[in-house]
């Protein structure tokens, strides 16, 4: 296999590598006669147990959501089992890197009021969420203002700051010119509405004019764990005080948005982790190599290179890597939604038959799977000859999602997207019965 394979104490340091978000939609029904598992690419010739359908987690590791320890039990729920995400680590540190290029080259144009001190604050999509965990210790560790605890840094929300005296985060420093700027965090916190959905762009909107009202021209910095939350307070207050705002996820928007003031994003190579989720599913189903049209070209010609993504055996998963989106190359990135050329070919209907997919995108309010992977999905089904139904979760509870899994046994393979990371056995015992 042409496959990248990290050693096993790797593992555990890429456990942030959860997507940041979910979205949702609806797509096609089943069809009433379907064809179970799959092997050499025709009609299956007999029946496969639920539990040993192909199933892929994407999006959302299986983990836990405090120590971030995965489940390896849901990873390895039957040689069949992949999750397909990003390098959560790498982007959190180009997220963070992003925000202090910025502020080196343009210290003194930031600096509003003219103190000395650049202040920012930081919108938190999820406290419990391995990608959001990343993302703020990733801007913390990059600003200097990260403080250790347990080892790690700090990715605790702080509230108010406005003093300096938090011990969640300390004061940082840039020099820039031969002039030290103090770099400090005046506020952050969980932006998680009423009815308990987190990443609540709704929220971010409100908190950046509370924030505004008490902080006034000491922000000089907005950033967020996501471009949701970010276009929120982006189009609230930021764009129309001139502050640079920094999110995730290379939403079109926030990728327009670059050329109004909007500071910059990660691409999170959608498309590439798109197209994983559902290859690895086709391939599964064809009874094929896992690797085939990913690391090993197909017959088609689809074929990625390691240096936009890389399997770690030790946890079955497919990490998509990450790029920086500024004024620089944003143009690049105006359509989320356009598949990725190298992995954009027709397969043979013939040799890769029409199978049946039940794939849930755990929140249908969520901006980044809704405006950007479900519609990159809804491409790749066709290319790959999969008829996906698409179920939109509340963004709260399993069971909105679980509740309708109740006939598995008219589909051929899974794809999950849970609203927690540590309730992967919601899914896995009802696949089990």
């Amino acid at each position: 296999m042409k496959k990248r394979i990290l050693a096993l104490s790797l593992s555990a340091a890429m456990a942030l590598s959860l997507a940041a978000c979910g979205g949702g939609g609806e797509g096609t029904q089943p069809s009433g006669s379907q064809e179970t598992g799959g092997g050499g690419g025709g009609a299956a010739t007999s029946e496969v147990a639920n539990k040993d359908k192909p199933l892929v987690w994407f999006n959302r590791q299986p983990s836990n959501s405090s120590t971030g320890e995965l489940d390896m039990a849901a990873l390895s729920f039957n040689e069949n089992t992949y999750y397909v995400g990003f390098d959560a680590n790498q982007g959190a540190e180009l997220q963070g890197t992003m925000i202090v290029d910025y502020i080196k080259a343009h210290a003194a144009e930031i600096d509003r009021n003219g103190d000395g001190i650049i202040g920012y604050v930081l919108a938190v999509g999820d406290i419990g969420h391995n990608d959001s965990i990343a993302r703020t210790r990733g801007v913390r560790a990059a600003l200097g203002t990260g403080v250790e605890k347990d080892g790690v840094i700090d990715s605790a929300p702080v509230g108010t700051n406005a003093d300096g005296s938090s011990t969640i985060v300390k004061d940082g420093s840039i020099e820039v010119d031969g002039t030290t700027y103090t770099i400090r965090e005046l506020a952050s916190q969980e932006m998680k509405n009423s009815a308990g959905a987190t990443w609540d762009a709704a929220t971010a909107g409100n908190a950046i004019g509370t924030w505004a009202s008490s902080f006034g021209d000491q922000i000089d910095i907005v950033a967020s764990n996501n471009d949701g939350m970010g276009m929120s307070m982006f189009n609230s207050w930021s764009k129309a005080n001139g502050v640079p705002t920094f999110g995730y996820d290379a939403n079109s928007d926030a990728v327009a948005a670059i050329a109004e003031g909007y500071g910059g994003t990660i691409s999170q190579h959608a498309d590439v982790q798109a197209y994983l989720t559902l290859r690895v599913l086709r391939n599964a189903l064809d009874g094929v190599d896992i690797d085939m049209g990913i690391g090993t070209a197909d017959e088609a010609g689809n074929v990625l290179t390691d240096d936009v993504f890389y399997y770690d055996e030790a946890t079955r998963s497919y990490y998509a890597l990450n790029v920086a989106v500024t004024a620089d190359n944003y143009q690049e990135f105006l359509d989320s939604t356009v598949t990725y050329e190298p992995v954009s070919k027709q397969l043979d209907a013939t040799a890769h038959p029409t199978k049946n997919v039940w794939l849930n995108i755990y929140n249908s309010a969520d901006n980044f799977l809704g405006s950007t992977y479900q519609p990159l999905l809804q491409k790749y089904d066709d290319l790959l000859n999969l008829n996906v139904e698409y179920i939109a979760g509340d963004g709260q509870t399993e069971s909105n999602i679980t509740n309708r899994l109740g006939n598995p046994s008219a589909y051929d393979a899974f794809a999950i997207n849970m609203v927690k990371t540590d309730n992967a056995a919601s899914y896995t015992g009802i696949l089990g019965q």
